[in-house]
């Protein structure tokens, strides 16, 4: 079974930083690709970065590229997104979810809160 638990969420100011953890289990972590998508109050999925397996060539969603930066560390079988310069437009339910950019991800974890707020 595919169990992916998301942490490191938190009430930051304009600015700040946050690093989020998602520790992965019930499947091989190494091989997959790996991505966070974000959800806002009242709006629908919205992807924000995706990782290749070996962690070569992240992508990154226009909003976040430059200010977030997505890692994995195949040995913990955990995913990271280092959230940096955040804006009061990153305020959402960050989720990280298996599987490379699609239109859909059932398999994803529950989630962490990211509100940016003076």
């Amino acid at each position: 079974e595919v169990q992916l638990v998301e942490s490191g969420g938190g009430l930051v100011r304009p600015g700040g930083s946050l690093r989020l953890s998602c520790a992965a289990s019930g499947f091989t972590f190494s091989i997959w690709s790996m991505t966070w998508v974000r959800q806002a109050p009242g709006k629908g999925l919205e992807w924000v970065a995706s990782i290749w397996r070996g962690g070569d060539n992240p992508a990154y969603a226009d909003s976040v590229k430059g200010r977030f930066v997505i890692s994995r560390d195949d040995n913990k079988n955990t995913l990271y997104l280092q959230l940096n310069s955040l804006k009061t437009e990153d305020t959402a339910m960050y989720f990280c979810a298996k599987g490379g950019r699609t239109n859909e991800y059932p398999d994803r974890g529950q989630g962490t809160q990211v509100t940016v707020s003076s």
